[in-house]
Formats: C-alpha cells, structure tokens, sequence
C-alpha cells in the first residue's frame, strides 16, 4: 500500500499490521512532509524524527516476529507542547518554560497511544500557556491554516490543528479549557472531540484552568478519532479527575444507527452574534439529522461571563510567581489578563462558582427530553492572521476575546462535544454536537453518520 498525505489512521494500521507497508516508511514519509510543508504551515515546534525512527523499527520487528501489534500500528501523531515529552522541555507555547529541565516521562496520552502502536513525531505550537483563541503565538510565530495560509488556525491547540489539517499527521493531540480543541477543528476543516471533563487523563501535561481543562484528540475521520480517544481511555491515579470511569469503546458502535436519538439546535445565546456561515452550516447539520426543535440553554451568556471570571483567577493564580519574576518574558497579551484576573474580588469568584453549580442542574434538565444539542464551534470561518476586530450583529468586537463565544458556556460544565468540519467555499467551519456527561458514543455515532451522509468532511489542505 502506497501511503498517501490524506491516508487515514485506520488505513495505515491496518497496511502497517498486514505487512502492505512497514511503519518506517510510513514515519519516513510522515518526515518528508513535515520538512516540506512545515515551513509553511509553523505547526512544529520540535520534530522528535530519530524518536519515532526507533519506534517504527521497533514496530516493524514486532510484526516479523508474529507479535500483536495495536490498532495504531505506525500511526504517526503528535501532540500540543504543553504535553510532556520524555527529553523534550514543556514549553507550553511560552519562553519561560523552555529554561526547565527536560521532561522524564511522556505525558500518560502519549504513553497509552504509543502502547496502541502510535509513534509519535513531534510536539506542536500553541498561544502561550493556552491562553489563546488564535493560534499566534509571539515566540514561535503564528500556526497558520493549511486552507489559506493568510488565515488563523485558531487556538491555542493551533499547531494541532494545521498539522491534521494540513494532512502532516493523521492525529494530534491538543487541550481544551474553554475551546480550544474546538476552535482549531473549526477553523482548520478537521473533527476534534473534548470529551466530559474527567474522561481522558491529564497527567504530565501543563495545566491552565485545573477545573476546567480537558484534552482530546483531532483527526480528519470520525473513525480516526475515536480509535485514538478509545486507546487513551481509562482511570489513572495521577490525574485526581480521572479516577472513577471506566474504558467504555466506542469505535465498534459507530456504524450503530442514529434513528430515534432526539437532536435539537440551540437556541438564544447560540444563534446570536453569528456570521451567515456559521447559520449554514448548522443548518446543514439540522436538517441531515432532521432537527427542527430549538431549545434554548438559560443562561449561557452569563455561563461565558463567569467562564471568563473562573479561568482568568484560576489562570493568575497558577502565573503568580512566573508574572513577578519575569514579566517581561510573557506575551503582553496574556501577561495582562492574567495581571487582570490576578485583581478579581473574590467574592465574584465565589459568585461564578455558585452560578456554574446552578447552571450545570439546568442543563442537565434539557438532556432528559434532548440526546443531542447543535451549536456553531465558532461565530466565523477563520480570520485573517493579525485581525484585531470583527462586527458581529452591528457591533465591532474585539477577534481574540469572541472567537470562544460558543464553546466557552459548554466547557464550562465539562460537557462532551464533537466538532464536524462543514466544508463550506471557501473556508470549512465547525459545528458543536453537544451531549450529556459520559456519552462521547453518541456524539461520535452522530458524527460518523453525518460523514456518511457526506455532510461533514475534512476537506483537502489548499493552501499548501
């Protein structure tokens, strides 16, 4: 078998298992592609190419000796550099970080991928210590989309999604606090799923928001994102959130029928302050799945308000000694919100926190008559790199702080989301499939069904 740019993760585990290819050549030509386009696209941030070498190699003996090798067998995927990665610092798309020691042992997602026969390439850019919504980052230069290279990728998972997106690798792994798996799928054309907060470790990776992080993977298939959220599932003890759940596959029930699921659009909050794109392509999803009921989720606009409040103190809180002793090693963006949540009254925090517990009861009220809720990813197709301001319904408003306005009061109470690519011309832009706490299966059967349908795909890179 010929391994091609746009060949699925499925497709090469199972030419790599089957002897069609060895996964040294898949590698190789995973870092060909890297070489070639990465100076375009800035998706890299390190290329970990004799890692991976030995790893494929490894691989490759395993199957002549007539061992069982995984279902990613030479799979190559890279990860977020907020990630541990064993000899590698964890920048966390800042400076500061790239003064600390290197990391001993990979981050626990990497390990469960690569005991699944993935092999790891490299690690990726990201906004500084995830505090971002764009995907530039001011030390490492800006990702840029792999449909138009003028455009944001969006972040701060933006390196994660130019490379899926730029078909460099068929996986990535990234981290979502109030969207940013979201974001980039939307903007770069690919699926991404943030899972139920507590599904999926977060051991040795860099935090942002402790109560509100998740991380998750992005793929140009539904198959291929659920064979990577299936082999990274499972408690671990060295994540305090992630001790309780057990593995539950989903990969086998994604041909399952979607008949009699009750999907609905969301209303109020989520239909305001919206470009016309983003209109369509929900509605291009409603009516696959032959939603026509729109309910509204109370309160979300004050869900987003006292995201905000909770990621700003959780964040300034975490910076503390990093903004007093070096202040001026930050990106100045960043730097200032966290001086600025750093000044939040406590009792506001306080207020936001009682608000959420209110807020998660009410939308655990909506799943007893909904099994799926539709929702735009994000309010536009991806802006120009640099753009500061866009109007959304007549008013001007600021790029970097409304990008999130649709995924911030979802991650907010850690519910599962998968984002579908609409491959709208000229740009692709996502839609939300929102479900309850613990049933990923059935925001992946939906989407599998959709991609069926020939509704949502990732579309090839064109700016490349």
């Amino acid at each position: 078998m010929t391994i091609k740019p746009e060949s699925t993760a499925a497709d090469i585990a199972k030419a790599v298992a089957g002897g069609q290819s060895s996964a040294l050549a898949v590698v190789e030509a995973a870092l060909a592609r890297i070489k070639q386009h990465d100076t375009i696209l800035n998706s890299f941030t390190d290329v970990t190419a004799d890692r991976a070498r030995a790893r494929a190699r490894a691989i490759d003996a395993d199957i002549a000796a007539g061992k069982k090798v995984g279902t990613l067998a030479g799979v190559p995927f890279a990860v977020k550099n907020l990630f541990d990665v064993a000899g590698l610092p964890t920048r966390a798309g800042s400076k500061i970080n790239r003064d600390h020691a290197p990391a001993k042992r990979d981050a626990t997602l990497i390990e469960r991928l690569e005991a699944a026969g993935a092999v790891l390439v490299g690690a990726l850019n990201m906004g500084e210590y995830a505090y971002d919504f764009t995907g530039e980052n001011v030390h490492d230069g800006p990702s840029r989309n792999p449909h138009d290279t003028t455009r944001m990728t969006g972040g701060s998972s933006g390196g994660s999604g130019s490379a899926v997106g730029g078909a460099l690798v068929p996986i990535a792994l990234g981290s979502d606090t109030n969207g940013s798996i979201r974001v980039p799928s939307s903007f770069c054309g690919i699926f991404g799923l943030k899972p139920t907060y507590g599904r999926l470790s977060r051991a040795r990776s860099f935090p942002f928001v402790a109560s509100l992080d998740h991380l998750g993977p992005f793929a140009r298939s539904v198959t291929d994102l659920a064979l990577a959220y299936d082999a990274m599932q499972g408690p671990d003890a060295d994540d305090a959130a992630c001790t309780t759940r057990g593995v539950q596959p989903v990969t086998p029930l994604l041909g399952e029928s979607i008949a009699g699921l009750r999907v609905a659009i969301a209303g109020g909050h989520f239909q305001k302050n919206v470009f016309p794109e983003a209109v369509e392509a929900v509605g291009h999803v409603a009516k696959a799945l032959g939603a026509t009921g729109v309910v509204d989720i109370p309160e979300a606009s004050r869900a987003r308000a006292a995201a905000y409040v909770i990621t700003t103190t959780e964040g300034a809180s975490l910076h503390l000694g990093r903004l007093r002793k070096r202040p001026n090693d930050f990106d100045p963006a960043v730097r200032d919100r966290l001086i600025a949540g750093a000044m939040v009254p406590a009792p506001l925090v306080d207020r936001a926190q009682k608000f959420r517990r209110w807020y998660r009861a009410q939308v655990m009220e909506l799943f007893k008559s909904v099994d799926v809720l539709l929702a735009p990813a994000t309010p536009c197709v991806a802006p120009k790199l640099g753009q500061v301001n866009f109007t959304l319904d007549g008013v001007e408003m600021p790029v970097r702080a409304n990008i999130g306005l649709h995924t911030q009061p979802i991650s907010f109470i850690g519910l599962p989301v998968v984002a579908v690519p609409v491959p709208l011309e000229p740009l692709p832009i996502g839609v939300q499939i929102i479900t309850a706490p613990w049933r990923e299966d059935i925001g992946l059967r939906v989407a599998h069904a959709l991609e069926r349908m020939g509704v949502v795909s990732a579309p090839p890179p064109r700016g490349l």
